[in-house]
């Protein structure tokens, strides 16, 4: 059998089996105990008890799962340092009880999860997904309710209660151009193309890129869409390959990412890839999973820390909460790391709510926005919420995979795109919601 085919179809079985494999069950009362509290000041809030519940509805069966199982961990590992006592994070005495819900990257199943949960928590600490957050958004303004979604979309960024915290996926994508354009030595020397999920996730990946391509003067050879589950690449794969394209940004997610780069390999193409930040999963520096050698072209546009990098402040502290809380709920990932980041920034403005002596829906989004240059130990960019439209980030850097070690190395680093300036401009001519991209298959 041919080698290259060999490897797409290892690659395809050991994919397949990361997107269905459930977590076992921990048994913790953080995972478990939805039990609505006796007394409360506001939803989600029981004064009497000190006990405040977050309320999550993530992907642990679906698509997106790799990245789901890992990001409800980050929460979990929260909570249970915080109920440990010492955190520092809350007043002491104070816990913390997540409501948890698995929609399956299933928009439908998220509003009925919302639904059964909304009564009984203060926010929603996890919004796993922008299909998934984005039909929530009429139903938060209702409740009053604050959503922080496991998503950089530039969209979520518009409305009031869904504010993402970091850069976009949009800015990403620019700044993967300026990186194009930098490591091929000129823009003439690009001929780029995409893949871009048929979803906003891929409509901010398309839009960045394009804006990109023209700020630069660099030609788009050839975009291809996919669509979350799809399992097989090899149009895709051949239409990039016919068209020469060489510079390839991928806003997909781990399910698509790995099977498009063992296609381009069986079918011995080899262009300079560029992923999202959703596009990548540590479990991929495994050699069990997928070939080192396929990431041989492989780089990534993030504006987050990766696990175990030096020069972080808080980055010791956190690994030694893992050691003690959480290194039996999940193997070291980068998810984990993001989420309890962002749990962070979700306990401090409660934090804040309490001090004011307002610890209810209206009381928390106040406090949330009084936090200006916030990072938690510097596990995030400084987050700024007082201003709306939120740009909760506008940098991103170029990382590239050292397999052999399972970390990463800096080709580029932290900056905002070029094209930032032009963004910004055309913005302020266009109201929000405009200029949203649609799909569409180009060879």
């Amino acid at each position: 059998m041919n080698k290259g085919l060999i490897i797409v179809l290892a690659l395809a079985a050991v994919v397949g089996v990361l997107f269905v494999m459930r977590p076992a069950d921990d048994g913790s009362q953080t995972a478990k105990n939805d039990s609505a509290p006796a007394a409360v000041a506001s939803p989600g809030v029981d004064i009497e008890n000190k006990v405040l519940r977050i309320g999550a509805l993530n992907d642990e069966s679906g698509p997106a799962a790799a990245i789901g199982k890992p990001y409800a961990v980050g929460k979990r590992l929260l909570a249970a340092q915080v109920n440990a006592g010492g955190s520092g994070m809350l007043p002491e005495g104070w816990k913390v009880e997540l409501v948890e819900r698995d929609h399956g990257y299933n928009p439908q199943h998220s509003v009925q999860a919302y639904n059964e949960i909304k009564d009984r928590v203060l926010f929603i600490g996890t919004s796993f997904g922008t299909p998934n957050t984005l039909p929530l958004r009429d139903m938060l303004e209702r409740d009053g309710m604050v959503a922080f979604p496991a998503s950089l979309s530039s969209q979520l960024a518009e409305h009031r209660h869904t504010p993402p915290l970091g850069t976009s996926y949009l800015l990403e994508a620019m700044r993967a151009m300026d990186f194009a354009v930098e490591h091929a030595g000129a823009a003439d020397k690009i001929k780029a193309g995409i893949v871009y999920q048929q979803d906003d996730y891929g409509a901010d990946g398309i839009k960045g890129w394009e804006q990109a391509a023209e700020h630069h003067g660099v030609e788009i050879v050839s975009k291809q869409t996919v669509a979350p589950g799809q399992t097989d690449y090899t149009a895709v794969v051949s239409a990039l390959k016919q068209a020469g394209a060489n510079y390839v940004l991928l806003t997909t997610l781990p399910s698509a990412t790995g099977p498009i780069l063992g296609t381009a390999a069986q079918l011995q193409y080899m262009p300079n890839w560029v992923g999202n930040t959703p596009a990548w999963i540590d479990r991929f520096f495994s050699p069990e999973v997928i070939p080192a050698a396929v990431f041989t072209n492989y780089y990534w546009s993030t504006g987050i820390p990766y696990w175990g990098e030096e020069g972080i402040e808080a980055m010791p502290a956190f690994l030694e909460t893992y050691e003690k809380h959480g290194k039996d709920m999940y193997q070291p990932d980068f998810y984990i790391l993001a989420s309890y980041a962002q749990g962070v920034v979700q306990l401090e403005a409660f934090r804040r709510a309490l001090e004011n002596g307002e610890p209810n829906r209206e009381g928390y989004m106040k406090a949330l926005q009084s936090l200006e240059d916030y990072s938690p130990g510097g596990m995030m960019q400084p987050v700024d919420l007082s201003a709306f439209p939120y740009v909760t980030g506008t940098k991103a850097r170029i990382l590239k995979p050292d397999m052999a070690s399972g970390t990463w190395k800096v080709v580029s680093d932290y900056a905002e795109p070029t094209a930032l300036g032009e963004t910004e401009a055309e913005a302020s001519d266009h109201s929000h919601g405009e200029g949203h991209v649609q799909p569409v298959n180009a060879q």
